[in-house]
């Protein structure tokens, strides 16, 4: 196991562990959670060997094999295939070492017995490093990964800064260990690349620990949080929502901030009840409504955590705000070519429309929200702003437009010439940025904090619609709590992109999909677009499949006999070997279909307000409690599901080829 005594750190005058103590065990998935600058990183670098302990000791067990992310990739002319085998240490050693036996085999023959005995020891020990099938371990990791088939041969210098930490991780992946450390792994990628890393982490043998600030994503890895506070590390049993609620109780035992909690309670309450009186789709409102009451529990660590994002109300709200009618978009190439993305949109934004915009990596999503913010200009057709429409546009790259050598304050003051200076501090205190942080200059601080402070000059000047993507990237927890509230309270319109699913499911209505070159509303939850997904996945694979029937149909008649002695053998053999896993899935589905019905009518109770009265406080507790702990199995049982699924497709992918 993994064992700290004593261990404490420090950076300058802070003290990040303070004779800190905790154990991981063999095979355990440990998510790390605290504040930003907390140490979560240090902890790792620790681990890593980068750096020294200044008293105490971390101990990990002698031939552990550890593997993690590169945050800097070197320049490279390798293929992404050859990057990502790469990251196999001990099989490009043994390649490496055979291709030099060769040589010397053909240049000293008279060293041929003792060099032809090593090679054969070499053979053997490539075939049980994997080495013949260490390209198609790697295509899979990089097709989980939101790579194409075509992209695998392209030079890892020809992909963009998302796309190389991609590589980065599916090469750390590669690694065979013993121990994966992973940084915000999610960072990068988009809704569906998350859900194939928790399958794959799912079924990973090792010990894991995980730094994110992606809720939803600790709740599917984790099997235990350790939580940084006040230079200690706290062990909870469970996923991020289980170790909510037992930090809430704990809060609430001692008495922090009682005042404050109630407050931020009553607060939460409010805009609990405005929504589940307003929501318009059933299913959406039900998503909703689980994912606002949860909000109740975070109440204390809200109040401890001293960050309270407010963003003001618009002025006014034109209704609709803007109309797309035929609208072409995409990009222009150095020749001055058009290069569309999406064609033919026919889509309107509504005064006070909640929208979250979904579809795989590169479908287009950034693209809509460049061209409704009018960063790109519309390529056919018409984007149609209505008078008074004022636009928030929030992205990562605002990041790089931030002045490095000026202070919040000076920011805001440019913005905001005329605000008395007290006014322009108590709104950045709200944004994490009190006292004397004011005043300190950009250039050395994390994303996190700068992403906050691009938040606030945006949202200052009173937006009626947001467009945000992905906004809580670089965020720790406490900040993409206090962005969930401030999100789910602003009062005017907003289009969100995110791969953050309780982001998502508390601050959106409804959603559109961007695929295949179109966006169309999509009428359904983010479990429905799994499904969509899977569906969308397997009519993609038909079609491939007919094309490839296409060109097996030139095939001589002698040809075709024995391809369908061949395919009646092959549908013997992989009927057998579905058949297991067929009657685990029917298995699955009947415990699914019984815990969903449980689920229903636990909706039903949680959606009465009268539920949140102080007289059924303990109904509450217990009602949330046995909700949380349904769903939890849910997610495990649609995560083997899953894993089923691709199981069969893997059957029947081998079928096909």
């Amino acid at each position: 196991m993994i064992r700290a005594s004593g261990l404490t750190v420090r950076r300058g005058s802070k003290v990040l562990l303070d004779q800190t103590e905790f154990v991981v065990h063999p095979g355990e998935r440990v998510g790390f959670v605290g504040k930003n600058g907390a140490g979560k990183s240090t902890l790792f670098a620790l681990l890593q060997h980068e750096i020294e302990a200044d008293a105490g000791t971390l101990e990990v067990p002698q031939g552990w094999r550890m593997a993690s992310v590169k945050q800097e990739i070197a320049a490279s002319n390798d293929s992404a295939r050859e990057f990502v085998i790469d990251g196999d240490t001990h099989l490009r050693a043994l390649q490496h070492e055979r291709r030099e036996l060769s040589e010397a085999l053909e240049n000293e023959p008279e060293r041929s017995e003792a060099l032809g005995a090593r090679i054969a020891e070499l053979e053997s020990e490539l075939i049980e490093a994997g080495a013949w099938t260490s390209a198609s371990r790697a295509e899979q990791l990089l097709a989980g990964l939101g790579f194409s088939p075509n992209q695998w041969s392209h030079p890892v210098d020809s992909f963009s800064g998302g796309w190389r930490m991609r590589l980065a991780l599916a090469r750390a992946l590669m690694a065979p260990s013993e121990l994966l450390l992973l940084d915000e792994p999610t960072n990068h990628l988009d809704l569906d690349a998350m859900l194939w890393l928790e399958r794959w982490l799912g079924s990973y043998p090792g010990t894991v620990l995980l730094i994110s600030h992606d809720t939803e994503f600790l709740d599917a890895v984790a099997q235990t949080i350790l939580h940084f506070d006040q230079g200690k590390l706290n062990r909870y049993k469970g996923g991020y929502q289980d170790f909510v609620i037992q930090r809430s109780e704990r809060l609430r035992q001692t008495k922090i901030a009682w005042e404050r909690q109630t407050r931020e309670t009553a607060r939460l309450q409010g805009f609990i009840d405005r929504f589940k009186a307003k929501a318009s789709k059933a299913k959406q409102a039900q998503s909703r409504v689980k994912a606002l009451a949860r909000m109740e529990l975070l109440a204390p660590i809200h109040a401890e955590s001293g960050i309270d994002i407010r963003i003001p109300s618009p002025e006014e709200m034109p209704d609709p705000l803007l109309v797309l009618d035929d609208m072409q978009a995409g990009y222009t190439n150095d020749q001055g070519v058009k290069i569309p993305i999406l064609q033919n949109v026919r889509l309107m934004v509504r005064g006070g429309d909640r929208i979250g915009i979904l579809g795989v990596n590169g479908a287009g999503k950034s693209t809509l929200v460049k061209t409704l913010a009018g960063e790109l200009e519309v390529q056919a057709g018409s984007r149609n702003a209505s008078r008074g429409l004022e636009v928030g546009y929030f992205a990562q790259h605002q990041l790089d437009m931030l002045d490095l050598e000026s202070s919040p304050l000076q920011h805001l003051a440019r913005i905001a010439p005329q605000t008395r200076e007290q006014e322009l501090r108590n709104y950045l205190g709200g944004f994490g940025f009190g006292g004397d942080r004011v005043m300190d200059k950009v250039a050395p601080m994390s994303g996190g904090e700068k992403a906050r402070l691009a938040l606030s000059l945006i949202v200052w000047q009173k937006p009626n619609l947001l467009l945000l993507d992905e906004p809580s990237n670089h965020l720790d927890v406490e900040t993409r709590e206090a962005l969930t509230t401030a999100l789910a309270e602003f009062g005017g319109s907003m289009l969100l992109v995110s791969h953050d699913r309780h982001l998502l499911r508390t601050t959106v209505d409804r959603f559109w999909i961007v695929a295949d070159g179109s966006v169309q509303e999509f009428d359904g939850d983010l479990e429905d677009y799994r499904d969509w997904l899977a569906e969308h996945q397997a009519n993609a694979k038909k079609q491939e499949t007919s094309s490839n029937a296409t060109i097996g149909a030139e095939l001589t008649s002698a040809d075709r006999k024995q391809q369908k002695r061949d395919e009646a053998q092959e549908r013997q053999r992989t009927s057998a070997l579905k058949k297991p896993i067929e009657a685990k899935l029917v298995k699955i589905e009947k415990e699914l279909e019984s815990i969903q019905n449980q689920l229903k009518t636990l909706d039903m109770v949680i959606a009465d307000p009268d539920l949140y009265t102080d007289s059924r406080r303990q109904e509450r507790v217990q009602t949330l409690a046995q909700h949380g702990e349904l769903t939890k199995r849910h997610d495990e049982l649609e995560e083997i599901w899953l894993e089923l699924q691709s199981e069969l497709e893997s059957i029947g992918m081998n079928t096909n080829s």
